[in-house]
Formats: C-alpha cells, sequence, structure tokens
C-alpha cells in the first residue's frame, strides 16, 4: 500500500485494469469449462475392467493428494485446447511419451501454461510498470518473461519425454534378450511379456509398465496388431517402433516370433555398439574446447611464467 501511495492515478490506472482483465478472464474461462471432473473419473474407473484398476491401485493415493489442484489446472486450460484432430493427437502423444495417459492430461497441460504465463507476465508487469512506465524497455521485458512462462511448461514436458525415453532405451535390451529367451523356451507372447515385467519390475520400471499395459491390452482381446503399434507410438523410441514393426510383420505372415525377436535383439546390440563407436570417435573433437579454454592456458602460464619473470628481472637488472 505505501508504493501505491507513491503512485498517481493516470500510473494506477493501467494496472487495475490489467488486474481486472486477468479475474474476469479466469472466471470466465472456468465458467465457460465447468464440469464435474471427478464424477467422469469415477465413471471413467467404474467402465474399465478389473484388472486395470487393479494396475492404477498403486498410483491412486497420490492422485487422490493432488485432485483438487489437477481439477483446477484442467478446467483452466479447457479453453486452450486444440481444436483439430491432428494437434489433439499431437499433444496427447507427447504426454503418452511423457508417461501422462489419462484422458484429462492435455487439459491439465494446457493449464499449467496458462497459470505458468500468468505467473511470470503478472509480476513482470507490476514491477516494469511501476519501475519504468510505458517505455520500449518494459514492453520488451515484460514479453520476455511472458514468452519465457509459456514456453517453459513445453520445455520442461521435452525433458521429461527425453528422460523416460532414455530410460527404455538403456533397458530396452535387456528385457529383449529376456524376451526371447522366455519364447524360445516355448513360452508365447503374452506370457514372455508377464514373466519379462516380473523380473524386471524392480530396476526397469518405464519398460515394464509399457510392457504391461501392452500385455493387458492382449488379455482384453485387441488384437496383437494395434497393441504393439501403440506401444511403438506410446513410447516413442525408435527401436520400439522397429521391435513393434517386426513382430506386426511376423504375426501377420505366420513366421516365428522367436526368430523374430533373435533379429532384432542382434540388431539392436549392433546398433547399440555403433553408437558407442561414434560417441568414442566424438570424444576427440569435445575436447578441443575444454583443453583450449581452460587446460592450456593453465600450462602456459605454469611453463612460460617462470622463464618470463627471469627475463623481465634481467632486462631490469641491465636497464638499472
Amino acid at each position: 500500500m505505501e508504493l501505491f501511495a507513491f503512485l498517481s492515478a493516470d500510473e494506477l490506472a493501467p494496472i487495475f485494469v490489467f488486474a481486472a482483465i486477468m479475474i474476469g478472464t479466469f472466471w470466465l474461462l472456468q465458467l465457460i469449462s465447468n464440469r464435474n471432473s471427478q464424477a467422469d473419473d469415477r465413471l471413467d474407473r467404474i467402465g474399465r475392467p478389473r484388472s486395470l484398476v487393479d494396475l492404477e491401485l498403486s498410483q491412486m493415493e497420490s492422485r487422490q493428494r493432488f485432485s483438487g489442484l489437477k481439477d483446477a489446472f484442467s478446467n483452466l486450460g479447457a479453453s486452450m485446447q486444440p481444436q483439430s484432430d491432428l494437434e489433439k493427437n499431437s499433444l496427447r502423444v507427447k504426454l503418452a511419451n511423457a508417461g501422462f495417459r489419462s484422458q484429462t492430461a492435455p487439459m491439465v497441460y494446457q493449464g499449467l501454461r496458462l497459470a505458468s504465463l500468468v505467473a511470470f507476465l503478472l509480476p513482470a508487469l507490476l514491477i516494469c510498470l511501476v519501475a519504468q512506465g510505458f517505455t520500449l524497455a518494459a514492453m520488451w521485458k515484460i514479453g520476455l518473461a511472458g514468452c519465457v512462462g509459456f514456453y517453459l511448461p513445453m520445455i520442461a514436458l521435452k525433458l521429461l519425454v527425453n528422460d523416460r525415453q532414455q530410460q527404455i532405451f538403456l533397458t530396452l535390451p535387456d528385457a529383449l534378450d529376456l524376451l526371447v529367451v522366455c519364447v524360445e523356451s516355448g513360452l508365447g507372447l503374452d506370457a514372455g511379456l508377464r514373466k519379462v515385467t516380473d523380473e524386471m519390475k524392480d530396476h526397469a520400471k518405464t519398460i515394464c509398465e509399457e510392457l504391461a499395459l501392452a500385455n493387458l491390452q492382449l488379455q482384453m482381446g485387441r488384437p496383437r496388431r494395434e497393441v504393439l503399434h501403440d506401444l511403438g507410438v506410446r513410447t516413442g523410441v525408435d527401436d520400439v517402433k522397429s521391435l513393434a514393426a517386426i513382430l506386426i510383420q511376423a504375426d501377420r505372415f505366420g513366421a516365428s516370433i522367436a526368430q523374430a525377436l533373435r533379429v532384432q535383439s542382434d540388431a539392436m546390440r549392433t546398433r547399440r555398439r555403433q553408437i558407442a563407436e561414434e560417441k568414442a570417435a566424438k570424444t576427440a573433437v569435445k575436447l578441443i574446447f575444454p583443453l583450449v579454454l581452460f587446460i592450456f592456458p593453465a600450462i602456459f602460464v605454469v611453463l612460460v611464467g617462470p622463464a618470463a619473470i627471469l627475463i623481465q628481472k634481467n632486462l631490469l637488472s641491465k636497464m638499472g
């Protein structure tokens, strides 16, 4: 209040107008997108098979803790939902790659983007207008803060996707080798997936979660082709997509699944070795900049410094 006491009415008017517009917009968005999401989630769980409900029981306690906040962001982001089917599917695929497969995940994500925009834009607007007024520099700072707040959730989502895909990429060879052993020993693909999930659930939770969901969909009666295709799309990892394509072709033409898995395992092992060799070859190039910027100057000072000091003393003594 003491800060506003030193401002004139002309300087306070834009601040109050902006605050009124933001409050009115927030209220209008809540009014438009008001829905009983808790009831929808409950009906969705009731309509699912019992096995899928049991699969989600371990995560139910943590979800209930943040249910109110999730509903608030969902209602806030409903108005920002993309309208075309292509944009909706693209956003759902990105969220699925990050591990968010809920029906309300796109609305929650859009609500987080809007809340982040307001959280960065409103303080920047107040600080810049109070300190600098309506100047070009203040407008640039406000625009920069708005861009940071709007794109920060996108960057966070990208980091989550990359981290999850990296976990799947690192644990997939072990899972595939174990699946090859299970299938070659006489187990079917469904039993092999279930065995891999049971054996690796402690140290490879991400890939086991995806395989468990795929196995559950197979048990529900979905066609194997659709299940494998969805598995590749959900993960977004090229190795999983190629594995799904090979299994689909083997199932379509009646080829041996064990042989297809063996070929994919050998190809994946070769690809991982090539990636390791590529990284090893890039090491020398990547070391140039640290050597030139940090190591060589220190070596130069240690080697040339004493000689430079002696030369300076000799020159001073001769001149004296």
